[in-house]
C-alpha cells in the first residue's frame, strides 16, 4: 500500500487504493461495452471475431496501463467510436482496401501522433483548427453511428426511389434494437452505471429466451489472437489515396482525444492554476502507442475514453483507476462466449445512444453566423451521407475556407486550414 501511495501520489491527491479501485470499476462498467461492439463492427471488415475481441482487450488494457502508470491519470482507453466504423464501412466496404491496408492506415496515424507529441506540435495543429469544424466533426461521427445503427437493426433500408426508407418494424431486429436504446437512455438518466452494458447484455438474454438468438456460453479461454496478430499491411497502406485515411484516423484521434482529457481533466479538477494539463504529453503518447500496439494485434485506432468520467465522479485522482481498468479488459478475455453471443440488433441501441452524446456537440456551433452554421452542418450531414468520416472532414474544411474567402472573412483562416483544404479540393478533382 506504500509502495501505492508513493508511486500515484495517493495521498497528496486526496485519494486512497479503495477510492482508486472502485472508480476503476465504475469507469469499466461504463465502457465495457465496446468489448462485444467493437469485434462485431470490425468483423464485418472480413476480420476474425475471436481475434479481434482479443486484440481489443489488449489494445484497452496496453492503454490503461500506459495512461496510468506512465501519465498518472486516471482516464481509461479502448478503441475508439466512430473510428472503428470508419474502418469497416468507409475505408474497407466504401473504399475496397483490404482490412491489413486499413490496420497500416491505423498503425501509421499512431505514429504520426506519437511523432507529433514528442516534437510538440500537436499544439499548433489543434490551435489551427476552428471550433466550428470541430463541433461539425463531432456530430458527424455520432450520425455516421446512427446511421450504421439504423441500417445494422433494418431499421433503415435501402430503396431505389429515395435511397433510404423505413423498415419493417415488425421484425424482431428493430423492435430489439429501439427497445435497448430505449433502456439505455432511460437508464443513463437516471444515473445507472452501466447503463449501455445493462442495455446490450438485457436485450441479448431477452432474445436469447423467446428464441431469437443463441447461447453461446458465458465464459472460456481466450480464443487466439493469431489471425489478426502482426496482419497489417504497411506497404499498402502507403497507397497515396490512403493518405486522405491516414490524416482522418490522426484527425478525429488527436481531437477527440485532446478534447477528452481537458474534458476529463477539468471534472476532476487535474488542471493545473493556467488551466493546463500537466503531462499532457505523456497522456497523448499513451493513446499513440496504443494505437500502434492494437495495430499490430488488430483493431481499429485506439483512444481515450470520456466515460473515464464516471470513475472520477466515484472519486478516482489517479493512474490507479486506469490500471484498474485495464486489469479488467485483462479479465474479460475469458468471456468470449458471451461476447460471441451478442446480436448486432443489440449493439445497435448502444451506438444510437452514444450517437446522441455525440451530436450534442451541435448545441454549441454559432448559428447566427451563416459562415461558421454552413461548415458545421455540411461535415455533420456529409459524414453519414456519404458513409465517409473522410469525406466529411475534407468537405468541412473545403466548405469552410470557400465561404469565409467569398465572404471575406480572411481573418478566420489560418495557413494550416487552407492548405489543407487545398489538398483535399485536390484530390477530389484528380483522385476521385
Amino acid at each position: 500500500m506504500k509502495f501505492l501511495d508513493n508511486y500515484f501520489k495517493l495521498t497528496e491527491l486526496n485519494t486512497n487504493v479503495k477510492t482508486e479501485v472502485v472508480a476503476g470499476i465504475t469507469t469499466f462498467l461504463t465502457m465495457a461495452y465496446i468489448i462485444f461492439v467493437n469485434p462485431s463492427i470490425l468483423s464485418e471488415a472480413g476480420m476474425d471475431y475471436g481475434a479481434v475481441f482479443v486484440a481489443t482487450c489488449v489494445a484497452a488494457a496496453i492503454g490503461c496501463f500506459v495512461m496510468g502508470l506512465w501519465a498518472n491519470y486516471p482516464i481509461a482507453q479502448a478503441p475508439g467510436m466512430g473510428l472503428n466504423a470508419f474502418f469497416t464501412y468507409g475505408v474497407v466496404l466504401g473504399m475496397g482496401y483490404t482490412w491489413e491496408a486499413a490496420l497500416g492506415a491505423v498503425f501509421f496515424s499512431g505514429l504520426t501522433f506519437f511523432l507529433l507529441s514528442i516534437f510538440k506540435i500537436r499544439e499548433w495543429i489543434i490551435n489551427s483548427i476552428p471550433m466550428s469544424l470541430r463541433l461539425g466533426i463531432a456530430a458527424g461521427i455520432g450520425l455516421f453511428l446512427a446511421m450504421i445503427a439504423l441500417k445494422n437493426s433494418g431499421i433503415v433500408v435501402a430503396n431505389p426511389a429515395t435511397f433510404v426508407s423505413l423498415g419493417d418494424l415488425s421484425e424482431p431486429a428493430p423492435l430489439y434494437a429501439l427497445l435497448g436504446f430505449f433502456v439505455i437512455t432511460a437508464l443513463a438518466y437516471l444515473r445507472v452505471k452501466g447503463a449501455v452494458l445493462i442495455g446490450i447484455l438485457g436485450i441479448t438474454v431477452m432474445a436469447m429466451l423467446l428464441g431469437h438468438n443463441q447461447y453461446g456460453g458465458v465464459m472460456s479461454m481466450p480464443p487466439s489472437v493469431a489471425p489478426t496478430f502482426m496482419a497489417m499491411d504497411l506497404m499498402g497502406a502507403l497507397d497515396v489515396a490512403m493518405l486522405s485515411v491516414i490524416f482522418a484516423f490522426l484527425f478525429v484521434d488527436l481531437f477527440d482525444t485532446s478534447g477528452t482529457l481537458v474534458g476529463v481533466a477539468h471534472r476532476g479538477k487535474l488542471l493545473d492554476k493556467d488551466g493546463k494539463l500537466p503531462r499532457i504529453g505523456r497522456a497523448m503518447m499513451a493513446d499513440s502507442t496504443a494505437s500502434m500496439a492494437g495495430a499490430a494485434l488488430g483493431t481499429s485506432t485506439t483512444t481515450s475514453y470520456i466515460e473515464s468520467t464516471a470513475g472520477i465522479a466515484s472519486g478516482g485522482r489517479t493512474g490507479l483507476t486506469a490500471v484498474v481498468v485495464g486489469v479488467l479488459f485483462l479479465i474479460s478475455l475469458f468471456f468470449a462466449p458471451l461476447a460471441g453471443s451478442i446480436p448486432a440488433y443489440a449493439t445497435a441501441g448502444a451506438l444510437l445512444y452514444v450517437a446522441v452524446l455525440m451530436a450534442g456537440s451541435l448545441a454549441h456551433a454559432n448559428w447566427e453566423d451563416p459562415t461558421d452554421a454552413a461548415p458545421v452542418l455540411i461535415a455533420a450531414l456529409a459524414m453519414p451521407l456519404t458513409f465517409s468520416i473522410a469525406d466529411g472532414i475534407a468537405l468541412g474544411f473545403i466548405s469552410f475556407v470557400g465561404i469565409k474567402t467569398l465572404s471575406g472573412r480572411f481573418g478566420d483562416l489560418n495557413p494550416a486550414v487552407v492548405i489543407l483544404a487545398l489538398l483535399f479540393a485536390a484530390k477530389f478533382l484528380f483522385l476521385g
